[in-house]
């Protein structure tokens, strides 16, 4: 098919990949009124060839090379596996491309530094995957947090957990943590100071399917995070923890997705007050307040499409994805070494 001129303002977008996730962002990219679904890439044709009647407009195009020399597309959005990632991207912004690329953004540390610099030197927008990022109930957590409603954020933990789906090309770690380490950098807004990682290899050997990890921030605040697809319960939870309320965000509940608990404990303040009496207690209310239903990756793919028409830097940006790549390898090098901290130095 011959490249076609462009003939609005809307962005001209390709979704590369049509395996597990990118059907999902096919769909959402076609719904967005200042994008336009230009075209879709798969190195498969039995993958193409259902949307040739779903969005007969979209070129189907098997050959990324000829999608990269099309001067009317702007943006590329990689949903192919996570080894393909640095190539693909450097090659979509070597040709002048906005890029929107899954999680993890790459799988090496230099690999993500290169592609965070290779977007700034050619201005153009790279943006990663991190959905829940955008959930509303996490951007309410975030305001609540940044209001200090909760008083000092003490530490977060996570679970998620599933029976399945269990991948052979990553582990645990890589596939799962990703969503959390993210959720945790933008609420407490920093790159943890130190990482250690244990788990355990049951299916295949060298893949973990169980992981824990710990993260340790400024400020002694700390993250847990727990992940593993060999669990009887399908469980996505995230507890904040603060001096004076804790938020749990339960992203299985169909509507009550939020539990604001006034609990804590006072401290007396008096010179004369017993041991007992010095720290007490407190149960107060529980709040479930009213989260949006917003769509969480059709918010992530609006704020790709926003970012390219106003130049300014998504939430989910280069540096945010690099900020997860790094957290993630020093995850991976203290799991190889019986859970040994690492320390991050700053990038």
């Amino acid at each position: 098919m011959n490249d076609r001129p462009k003939v609005d303002n809307r962005v001209n977008v390709a979704v590369v990949g049509c395996g597990y996730w990118g059907p999902n962002l096919i769909r959402d990219f076609a719904q967005i009124p200042d994008a336009r679904l230009y075209a879709i890439c798969d190195l498969d044709a039995d993958r193409l060839a259902p949307y040739a009647g779903r969005y007969p407009e979209a070129r189907l195009e098997r050959d990324l090379n000829l999608l990269l020399q099309d001067p009317a597309l702007d943006a590329l959005v990689i949903a192919t596996a996570a080894p393909s990632h640095y190539r693909l991207v450097s090659q979509a912004l070597a040709a002048g491309k906005h890029v929107y690329v899954e999680k993890p953004m790459t799988l090496m540390v230099e690999h993500a530094e290169a592609l965070a610099q290779e977007s700034e030197e050619q201005d153009r927008i790279l943006m990663v995957g991190h959905l829940l990022e955008y959930h509303p109930a996490v951007d309410y957590i975030k305001q609540y947090i940044d209001r200090g409603e909760i008083g000092d954020l003490l530490y977060i933990y996570t679970h998620r957990l599933n029976l399945g789906k269990i991948r052979r090309d990553e582990s645990a770690l890589w596939s799962l943590a990703p969503h959390d380490i993210s959720v945790v950098g933008y609420l407490i807004g920093e790159t943890p100071l130190q990482v250690s990682a244990v788990g355990q290899s049951y299916l295949q050997e060298g893949v973990e399917d169980l992981v824990f990890v710990y993260l340790h921030y400024s400020g002694n605040r700390v993250a847990h995070i727990h992940v593993s697809w060999l669990d009887p319960h399908k469980i996505r939870k995230i507890t904040v923890v603060g001096s004076k309320k804790m938020i749990v965000f339960d992203d299985m509940e169909a509507s009550e997705k939020i539990r604001i608990y006034d609990k804590g404990f006072d401290v007396a303040t008096a010179k004369f007050v017993s041991e007992e009496e010095s720290i007490r207690i407190r149960n107060g209310d529980i709040l479930i307040p009213h989260i949006s239903s917003a769509e969480p990756l059709l918010q992530e793919c609006a704020q790709f499409i926003r970012a390219i028409q106003t130049g300014v830097s998504p939430r989910s940006d280069a540096r945010d994805g690099l900020r997860v790549v790094q957290v993630l390898a020093a995850a991976e090098h203290s799991l190889k070494n019986g859970g040994h901290p690492v320390t991050l130095t700053p990038r």
